[in-house]
């Protein structure tokens, strides 16, 4: 068998497995929206869920969601971003750079329930906050920081270093650079990381159960932002979507249980693909602006 040929059978294997996923994801997906059909009803997305009679919605567990996504990636982004920077652009080669990686990569394969534990113990009983969305989202930031530190770190090492030394030939400092030259390039692969750290905030149960707990108060915009009850209030706990399916599965005692997980299922794959579009766009127009103004810089230099 000639090389051409045996090309040929590797490249059909990957366009099949490739096809077989894509099928597998959008089989998934239909499922899980035809299970959880009439998702959309307005009375459903904002209504108070109940733990004793039929007909409850989910509003609070959406809101809850959507909070504990902003306040983890405000935290976790810029550690992740930090730490991808400094194992990229600062770390030296040697045994305490391979430390810092082999740390790294243990923490990426913790599961949940572990970190879950740990925020118990520490962001939940040492601090004494109770069970706070401040303690949920610092345990998904654990969870979350192996993976955004490596993908920031790989996305940097991937920018042409040639790129880099022109910048520094052009009398740039080395932050200089790194802002305005490495990071716009590293962004597309960066973005990714968010996106895959956003689907885990959306998605994660087992870590939220030990930290923001199993349920919500009746909220009111109207209170004190140290009040309990105020959705913006941070040190209150918060049952997330995740958290709300899991707990109708395994506990739910409402006669309709499985019809609220169901179409709480459905409504958490619809939150994940409208993240991943935004982040996408924003991704896009991000690029288009950085390009734009290497275009508008060479228009200047010709013009003059």
């Amino acid at each position: 068998m000639n090389s051409r040929t045996v090309n040929k059978i590797w490249t059909g294997i990957f366009y099949i497995v490739a096809i077989f996923i894509v099928l597998l994801l959008g089989f998934l997906v239909f499922e899980i929206l035809k299970r959880g059909w009439g998702f959309w009803d307005l009375s459903f997305l904002t209504g108070k869920s109940s733990n004793v009679e039929a007909g409850g919605g989910i509003g609070y567990q959406l809101w809850n969601s959507f909070y504990m996504l902003i306040i983890t990636l405000i935290i976790s982004v810029p550690l992740g971003l930090g730490a991808g920077i400094y194992l990229a652009e600062y770390a030296k080669p040697g045994k305490l750079l391979n430390f810092i990686r082999l740390c790294i990569d243990t923490m990426a394969s913790l599961p949940s329930i572990v970190v879950g534990l740990f925020g118990l113990l520490v962001f939940v009983t040492a601090t004494g906050w109770g069970y706070t969305i401040i303690g949920g989202a610092l345990a998904i930031t654990i969870l979350n920081l192996p993976s955004l530190a490596r993908v920031s770190e790989s996305a940097i090492l991937d920018v042409p270093g040639s790129v880099k030394e022109a910048s520094l030939g052009l009398g740039a400092t080395r932050w200089q650079t790194i802002v305005k030259i490495t990071l716009p390039s590293a962004m597309p692969q960066i973005i990714t990381g968010v996106i895959l750290a956003a689907g885990r905030i959306f998605g994660e149960a087992a870590a939220l159960i030990y930290t923001a707990g199993l349920m919500t108060p009746i909220l009111n915009p109207a209170a004190d932002l140290s009040n309990p009850v105020n959705p913006f209030n941070i040190f209150r706990p918060a049952e997330t979507l995740a958290v709300h399916i899991w707990k109708l599965n395994s506990e739910g005692i409402v006669p309709d249980a499985q019809a609220i997980a169901t179409k709480s299922a459905a409504v958490l794959i619809i939150m994940v693909l409208i993240f991943n579009l935004l982040a996408r766009l924003f991704s896009t127009l991000l690029q288009k602006h950085f390009e734009g103004s290497k275009g508008k810089k060479k228009k200047t230099q010709a013009a003059a």
